[in-house]
């Protein structure tokens, strides 16, 4: 059934509306997909600012050209769906890794993160980082660490200053006394 050039247009728009506003797009094949798994998806990847949709290659590929994106061609072949990814991409890449390998029928092909496009593996590569507090408190005890060295070297300084003086002091007292 083909679809007027007016919703051709409006999808045309939507496409480039989330694809400006994506962090990644995670490409995948939904060949064999029921309605009920999609739904499934969908709500699996809310929690995480995400959207499943399916797409109509044509279209995806010229917003992704309007964009200035790069047009991963062998990536656009068949059926497509694509995973929007507006938060945090490794949550999303994970959720959507987890429900293809559940299902059995979600093919990852890959995707573009940023303007640079990643492979099937690249997105399970990021399906298995930690999540994003976990590489935020690493990287703030990264920063801590050599702060609390610094900090107990300058301390170290000062007491052993004090003790100096106070041993001075005392001296002084005794021989006045």
């Amino acid at each position: 059934m083909a679809i007027t050039r007016e919703k051709k247009q409006a999808l045309l728009t939507e496409y480039l509306d989330k694809a400006r506003r994506a962090q990644m797009i995670i490409i995948t094949e939904h060949r064999g997909l029921t309605v009920k798994q999609a739904q499934e998806l969908r709500r699996s990847l809310a929690p995480h600012q995400a959207a499943f949709h399916v797409v109509k290659n044509t279209l995806l590929r010229l917003a992704l050209q309007e964009l200035g994106r790069p047009v991963p061609d062998s990536l656009l072949e068949g059926p497509t769906a694509v995973s929007y990814c507006f938060g945090d991409i490794a949550a999303v890449a994970k959720a959507v890794d987890d429900f293809a390998r559940a299902s059995g029928v979600l093919q990852i092909r890959g995707g573009l993160l940023g303007s640079q496009v990643v492979d099937a593996e690249g997105v399970r590569a990021l399906a298995n980082l930690p999540p994003r507090e976990v590489l935020l408190a690493r990287v703030v005890g990264g920063i801590q660490a050599p702060l609390v060295g610094l900090v107990s070297v300058l301390g170290g300084v000062l007491r052993g200053l004090v003790n100096v003086l106070d041993a001075r002091r005392r001296q002084l007292e005794e021989a006045a006394a």
